[in-house]
């Protein structure tokens, strides 16, 4: 595995409050030496997140800047950045400031010395700190979790998590095809059926959840197409 280079894919859409201090904690972020290469993917945003994105990645070579000419969802975004990753491990970094990038030593510890093929973060272990968010919204995320793990066989506690990182080699071997939210369960059911069956890992992490008035995006619908795609790529690949 080459652990001289991390692909950080940032999908973005309507961020401009976030987006500037999020790549700035991301440059300023403990790789353990790895090179960073930031990938942010605009998805069709309309209020401004482009040309700020023009602007960051004029400044700084590490940048990567790719777009979307309309919004297709955070699926579509991610598969986009994973296609232009070159680094030998890829590390998913929303733009909305919810995942700390201070806990990328806890994520790469289990890759970077050999445990993991696959690193999940998870906002239900203890232990760190966390804003207290909606009650069903946990609720949801407990129970597609379960759902999930009743398929795919892991004792994941937080599926729906964004921080996932993995090596590219176990990348390479996925083909995805969700554009929204659905990307979650979707990476997991085939992250699991993987033979040989990578080594999965998870940690605990710092989350700072946002209110739909600060631009939260997730929604009911996207609860009900994670249990269609549970279903789906677990029973039908």
């Amino acid at each position: 595995m080459d652990t001289t280079r991390l692909s950080i894919v940032i999908p973005c859409f309507n961020e401009t409050a976030t987006l500037q201090r999020t790549i700035a904690r991301v440059l300023a972020s403990d790789t353990a030496g790895m090179e960073k290469e930031l990938i942010i993917v605009d998805d069709g945003s309309t209020d401004g997140s482009r040309e700020l994105m023009k602007g960051l990645a004029a400044e700084n070579d590490s940048i990567k800047a790719l777009f979307h000419e309309h919004n297709q969802g955070k699926g579509a975004a991610v598969r986009t950045g994973f296609a232009a990753a070159t680094g030998g491990i890829v590390l998913i970094q929303d733009a909305d400031l919810e995942y700390n990038p201070a806990d990328y030593p806890k994520l790469l510890g289990p890759i970077l010395d050999g445990r993991a093929d696959v690193v999940y973060g998870s906002r239900f272990r203890g232990g760190e700190e966390g804003r207290v968010f909606f009650f069903w919204h946990s609720v949801a995320n407990r129970g597609l979790t379960l759902l999930s793990n009743m398929f795919t066989n892991l004792t994941l506690s937080d599926m729906e998590t964004g921080y996932k990182v993995m090596s590219k080699e176990v990348l390479d071997q996925l083909s995805l095809r969700q554009n929204r939210f659905g990307i979650e369960p979707e990476m997991t059911a085939k992250i699991a059926r993987l033979k040989p069956t990578p080594a999965i890992y998870e940690v605990g992490i710092s989350y700072s959840g946002r209110t739909y008035a600060e631009g939260k995006k997730v929604g009911w619908k996207d609860g009900v197409q994670a249990v269609y795609c549970i279903l789906r790529y677990n029973l039908f690949g």
